[in-house]
């Protein structure tokens, strides 16, 4: 690569929209340069969903070994070693990262660069590359793929102590005697449980007034009874005022309800939420509008103000999960390569699954929101209790909730926590797909004994 080249798609940030869409515009014969900062694979491969669903699964073996005695199997003696579940990680993500990089490199037209972009102009990109030195290139067009990071809360005190965040957390060698979580959210409640399994004693501190403030409170309810019946202490309506060295680790200092209390843990671990890695990305050089949190402004069709420049993934503020990442990816595809500029966000479900055990699988409007939205809707639940495999299995924790339109028996979305809760959840988001009524699948005939048949006794409780 020379300084000046220019191309006909510039791609910041090797993430899931990007490496895909990298391939796609260079396989139709456009020249495109990949720039990336750290590692190829973005968040999901390196920060995300393969280490972190690794190791709960980990975790979940580890469970399923404490729990065998009332399966009729008796385990004398096990222990987990930390190290070992890192280095079982390490090598998946590894794994990952080689192929994604063998890809890239047997692309023609793309060319890969890691270094540091920083926009100088309106398409325009300024290179401080890895190996010394810097490159300008420009481009018809740009597409932001950069993700986001874990968010740093401004509590007084957290920079003077080796607090850990979602990424840091999975490089421990050995298991925290007492790990304390501030935030209450889906990376919170996954490693609460991961580390609960491992052996550790878990405090999660949470400022409002309930688990996964996103949910049905039913649900949260649900999941903080989950999480406590395996010893985990939940603190709701926790202020963090504070935090400090203390002789037996990190004292976290709080305001409950009015009242001042401390928890002193081994490990602190800062769940508050993920932030748009748009620092020194040099946006207002390009035209390029964001709001106070980082996050790109885009349209339905992924522009960012900057007419022929797009952003995509986490860095728009939209759902941050790697599928949706991959669906804005579609989209761009079908824009340049395609050439159809119909191309959007409009409408799309936005499925995600909870890694908790059991899962949480959602899919649509939840009952919270369908309310808001002053929709005529019935509510169908039904208790895992309730399902013939889940009980046969042992596996009784949690409910299915669905939320239907009176008028047209239309699923409008659903909740299921429970085991295999995610897998569960994509059918019923299939029926949304197909506009199969609820009926339907009241008085579908699945096969017995699977978690399927469920649906029969589920939305015939509407």
């Amino acid at each position: 690569m020379v300084s000046g080249d220019k191309f006909d798609v510039i791609i910041i940030g090797a993430g899931q929209s990007g490496i895909p869409l990298a391939r796609a515009l260079a396989t139709a014969g456009k020249e495109i340069a990949l720039i990336e900062r750290s590692l190829l694979g973005g968040t999901c491969i390196n920060y995300g969903c393969t280490p972190t669903k690794t190791m709960v699964a980990s975790s979940t073996v580890a469970e399923t070994v404490r729990r065998s005695a009332p399966y009729g199997v008796d385990v004398d003696g096990f222990k987990v070693e930390l190290a070992r579940v890192r280095e079982r990680k390490r090598t998946m993500v590894e794994s990952w990262r080689t192929g994604i990089e063998s890809s890239i490199n047997q692309t023609p037209k793309l060319t890969l660069i890691y270094g540091d972009a920083k926009f100088t102009g309106s398409k325009t990109i300024t290179i401080a590359l890895r190996e010394g030195g810097k490159s300008q290139i420009t481009g018809e067009t740009v597409v932001i793929n950069v993700g986001a990071s874990p968010m740093i809360p401004s509590i007084p005190g957290l920079n003077d102590v080796p607090f850990l965040n979602s990424t840091s957390i999975m490089e421990l060698a050995r298991i925290p005697e007492h790990l304390v979580i501030i935030g209450g959210g889906y990376i919170s409640c996954e490693f609460s449980q991961m580390f609960s399994r491992f052996g550790s004693n878990v405090t999660i501190v949470q400022r409002s007034g309930q688990l996964l403030s996103g949910q049905d409170s039913d649900i949260a309810d649900c999941v903080k009874k989950i999480l406590e019946d395996e010893g985990i202490e939940v603190l709701l309506n926790a202020s963090t005022t504070s935090v400090g060295a203390h002789p037996n680790g990190i004292s976290v200092n709080l305001i409950i309800d009015g009242l001042a209390r401390q928890v002193v843990g081994s490990h602190l671990l800062v769940a508050t939420g993920r932030s748009a890695n748009t620092k020194g990305l040099g946006l207002l050089s390009a035209g390029i509008d964001a709001d106070e949190r980082g996050n790109i402004k885009v349209n339905e069709q992924l522009e960012t103000s900057a007419q022929g420049v797009f952003a995509v993934g986490d860095v728009n503020g939209g759902p941050a999960f790697t599928h949706i990442s991959y669906d804005d990816y579609r989209i761009m595809k079908r824009r340049l390569v395609d050439g159809d500029g119909t191309a959007s966000v409009a409408g799309r479900l936005v499925p995600y699954t909870v890694f908790l055990d059991p899962q949480l699988g959602c899919i649509g409007l939840s009952e919270t929101e369908a309310k808001k939205l002053g929709r005529n809707i019935k509510v169908s639940k039904l208790p895992m209790s309730s399902v013939a495999r889940a009980v046969e299995t042992g596996q009784e924790l949690g409910f299915m909730k669905a939320v239907v339109d009176a008028d047209t028996d239309q699923i409008l979305g659903c909740s299921i926590l429970g085991t295999e809760g995610g897998e569960l959840m994509a059918m019923i988001e299939l029926a949304m797909m197909g506009s199969i009524p609820a009926t339907s699948l009241r008085d579908g005939i699945f096969a017995h004994p699977t978690l399927a048949e469920s649906f029969n006794n589920l939305f015939a409780t509407i």
